[in-house]
């Protein structure tokens, strides 16, 4: 009889029961002349004793501006140094940072500040076609807890700093005595598909060692040097990023304020980074620039690939060409703080670019039977469910949906289909609303993604599931070919059978530039299927009713 698709990560380290500011603090004690933080557009440099020193005036900064424990500050920018400082500052007075999507326009930016009831918020001035200051002005009058705003790069922002200068130090000595590792620290908004989005609300303890042990799997020390051109806003850039990289001693680069593959590049080789991170179509972007092979990326040790499913084709390539050989990839979500699942250095190719690897330390996963909640045996697709220190102290002020995806025995339910091999290794195979019914066969878009990936001529691809009043759903391929192919529609097909069961076979191929999706890479498969619906003419088969 098979194994139940159970598993939990040992390890010889201990959770770490420390603050942000506590673990900071010790790091710059023990390697204060090693760089913390280097800002590539700048040119600015920070040793960690000099990285302390600043957080620690930014924090006394915000203890005069009438900040207190608990008091929400968000922060809406692109990618910059102020953005890291104000991470660890704020986790120092105990405040709760609110990331806010760069790419919010006002409806969401109203909704996420008045929703975390934000106090103080700093934000950009503008960025590119962005006039941040125009909509916060806008939006301004609708949010009643909002009693401050500072822009980056002002007076007021020096001014902050300053008035850090100025107070008596030992206020904030007293006010990090006085924070427990369990308090909450950050509110993270997810990106929902429907309705607004959740704040996921996290602490000390659920981001101070999913950093560390992310770093610890990535072998990380003083001596590495991170680039990291994902944003700071989201789980990747401050957890996998930031916390992974100082609770190491290592080195953050910021290679822009937003990702832009040609000076990501030009970062890895001008800062002599060790480790490079992504979502999958960063990658895609980076391998593809026509002079890819003109950058020495031979500094480069390891890195993350995360944030959607990782194509095994790509990662063979970022392997051989990128001279990444230890590169991981991490499976996670922002509710649990995110990493669960991960791939070691040590382990042989194929697992590490065909799995999501296994359970990471003081973790739980199994994968379940999504209407029985029973655990499947191993093998067998499922639901992927988490337990443990990294899950979420719920979503802010709102405990029913909270309840709806943590059940009374504290698992988090990912939505994520998910098999479990008889060594432990997990394999994502969609998501459960993503999963495809074509004439009662279950259909998993990524198998087929995967397949397509081998063709020479497609550079990246995305599968859906658009309606079909005989079978209820038929497959949709949009790809993206290498530049200068002449691929058909028809070519895609022919290269799938013989090799694809007949119902894998794409009904329909649709050709793009790219793929809709969110600021952070992942895609948004609702929206191409809203598209395909329409160019498709299809509108009549989505309304046909069903039991």
């Amino acid at each position: 009889m098979s194994q139940p698709s159970y598993s939990h990560g040992t390890s010889d380290l201990s959770l770490l029961g420390q603050t942000i500011g506590q673990n900071l603090r010790h790091v710059a004690s023990v390697v204060p002349h090693r760089e913390a933080l280097v800002d590539v557009p700048s040119g600015c440099r920070w040793t960690y004793g000099e990285f302390d020193e600043e957080v620690g005036t930014l924090a006394r900064g915000l203890i005069a501006a009438g900040i207190d424990k608990g008091d929400r500050v968000g922060i809406w920018s692109p990618n910059n140094p102020e953005w890291v400082l104000l991470q660890y500052a704020t986790a120092e007075i105990g405040a709760i940072l609110v990331n806010v999507n760069p790419a919010y326009r006002t409806h969401e930016l109203s909704y996420a500040l008045r929703h975390s009831g934000v106090k103080l918020l700093i934000s950009a001035v503008a960025y590119k076609t962005s006039d941040y200051r125009g909509m916060v002005e806008e939006v301004r009058g609708d949010l009643p807890a909002l009693e401050r705003v500072i822009y980056l790069g002002t007076d007021e922002w020096t001014a902050l700093s300053a008035a850090g200068a100025a107070l008596d130090p030992s206020r904030l000595v007293s006010r990090m005595a006085a924070l427990s590792p369990d308090d909450p620290i950050n509110i993270q908004y997810t990106s929902g598909t429907t309705g607004f989005p959740k704040g996921a609300t996290l602490s000390h303890h659920n981001i101070l060692n999913n950093g560390f042990f992310i770093g610890e799997l990535c072998r990380y020390s003083e001596i590495d040097r991170v680039c990291v051109p994902v944003p700071f806003y989201h789980c990747f850039g401050m957890v996998l990023g930031n916390l992974a990289i100082t609770t190491h001693g290592a080195c953050i680069v910021i290679p822009a304020p937003v990702f832009d593959p040609r000076a990501t590049l030009e970062a890895v080789q001008a800062e002599h980074c060790t480790s490079l991170y992504g979502v999958p179509t960063m990658f895609i972007a980076e391998l593809g620039l026509p002079d890819f092979s003109s950058y020495d990326l031979t500094s480069l040790r390891t890195g993350i690939m995360a944030g959607s499913p990782c194509p095994v084709e790509v990662m063979k390539r970022v392997v051989s060409e990128m001279h990444m050989d230890e590169v991981t990839i991490c499976y996670g979500m922002t509710e649990t703080s995110p990493v669960s699942a991960q791939t070691r250095y040590d382990e042989e190719l194929d697992r590490r670019v065909s799995t999501v690897g296994r359970v990471h330390p003081h973790i739980e996963v199994k994968i379940v039977d999504p209407d029985t909640g029973l655990t499947v045996p191993r093998g067998t697709p499922g639901e992927l469910c988490t337990r443990g220190y990294s899950v979420m102290l719920g979503y802010w002020e709102e405990p029913d949906r909270t309840a709806e995806v943590i059940d009374a025995a504290r698992w988090m339910h990912t939505g994520d289909l998910a098999t479990m091999d008889e060594a432990g290794y997990v394999n994502i195979v969609g998501r459960i609303k993503d999963m495809v019914i074509r004439g009662g066969e279950n259909l998993y878009p990524r198998e087929i993604e995967e397949f397509l990936y081998g063709h020479p001529d497609i550079e990246d691809v995305q599968v859906i599931g658009v309606p079909d009043v005989k079978y209820g759903e038929e497959l949709c391929a949009w790809v993206k070919p290498r530049p200068g192919s002449t691929l058909t529609e028809e070519g895609v097909r022919d290269f799938c059978r013989g090799k694809l069961a007949h119902h894998k076979i794409p009904r329909y191929v649709r050709f793009a530039d790219g793929f809709p999706m969110t600021v952070t890479g992942k895609i948004q498969k609702f929206k191409m299927r809203e598209t395909s619906i329409a160019e498709l003419d299809l509108e009549a088969a989505s309304t046909t009713e069903t039991a």
